[in-house]
């Protein structure tokens, strides 16, 4: 992966989350957990078939009805580097609500997660900017926003934000503030 700026225990990279080393990904994923295009596509692809078996035990036993937007669902990450996977799944953008909580909710959840299983290096995508239109610059300024609230709660965690291309990086560093 390339680094595009690195803080304390915060990094920006630009490469495939596929590849990512560490205790877990997270994968942006849709409510029926059963795999899609973009990240969860690729993360389904790179995990191999046991994760769709995975997802599909997920919503015979935990959430039946699909998986919220902003919750979290776990599985093994089976033939990814990471041991496992972070499932959420972000709001779709409408310009007459504000689903800023809810993406917030995604972010916040997956941190509560790795904590909760006291992981050391936790890797998110973009969540909700592709397909389901979220502007990047708000994103970035909510994604920003929660890691300055919630990593200093969290010293063990190290979070890397990994983005598809250099373009979508820095994209994310001009609105986040960090």
């Amino acid at each position: 992966m390339k680094i595009h700026w690195q803080g304390d225990r915060l990094t920006v990279a630009e490469g495939d989350i596929t590849r990512f080393e560490g205790d877990a990904i997270v994968n942006a994923a849709n409510r029926s957990l059963q795999g899609g295009g973009g990240v969860d596509g690729a993360i389904h692809r790179a995990a191999g078939p046991e994760l769709l078996e995975a997802c599909r035990e997920l919503r015979r036993t935990t959430w039946p009805d699909g998986l919220p937007v902003g919750e979290v669902a776990m599985t093994p990450g089976f033939k990814l580097p990471a041991r496992h996977v972070i499932h959420t799944v972000g709001p779709v953008f409408a310009k007459s609500e504000d689903r800023s909580e809810l993406l917030a909710d995604c972010y916040r959840n997956a941190l509560h997660l790795a904590a909760e299983h006291r992981f050391e290096r936790l890797a998110f995508p973009a969540i909700s900017t592709g397909i389901y239109g979220y502007p990047a610059a708000a994103a970035a300024s909510i994604v920003a926003a929660v890691m300055r609230e919630r990593l200093p709660a969290l010293p063990g965690l190290a979070v890397t934000l990994v983005f598809f291309s250099a373009r979508d990086a820095d994209g994310f560093l001009k609105s986040a503030s960090l």
